[in-house]
């Protein structure tokens, strides 16, 4: 069923993640999150306020449904036409890819580039030991042997 062909009224009772993916399979392809929900606000005839206020709602709807997935450079789409693969590349950093069947770059992650043996450092054990060397050159001095050192 198309989008234009379902009255007001019920549209008015559908979620805008149910309305979005009803464009998205209108469209037949990848879209702004944006775009999408343009073509919701215009679909309930909402007002430009609407479309302001509301856009983070359903940028949130979209990215707790499992129906969607956000593509490389902010591109929604149905995740039923992506048959999801992972593609891990050994480089200086660590990346991790995935893609879908058509390479398009659904997730990029890049680490801090801590190596995997830097897991378990404990940074506070060193802030202590040279904490410890300070201190080590140090003397305690009272009142009375205060004038004495002058």
């Amino acid at each position: 069923m198309k989008l234009r062909e379902i009255p007001k009224d019920e549209l008015e009772l559908m979620s805008y993640d149910d309305i979005a993916a009803l464009v998205l399979q209108e469209t037949g392809k990848k879209m702004k999150l944006a775009d999408i929900f343009k073509k919701i606000c215009d679909a309930l005839q909402l007002p430009d306020s609407a479309y302001e206020n509301e856009l983070m709602t359903f940028f949130e709807q979209m990215s707790t449904n499992k129906k969607f997935v956000m593509l490389e450079n902010g591109y929604w789409d149905l995740q039923s036409r992506h048959n999801l693969h992972m593609v891990v590349e050994d480089m200086d950093e660590d990346e991790e890819i995935i893609e879908d069947e058509n390479n398009d770059v659904i997730e990029e992650d890049m680490s801090d580039g801590d190596s995997e043996d830097d897991m378990f450092y404990d940074k506070d054990d060193e802030a202590d030991d040279t904490e410890e060397d300070e201190l080590a050159d140090l003397m305690i001095v009272d009142d009375n042997d205060e004038a004495n050192l002058e």
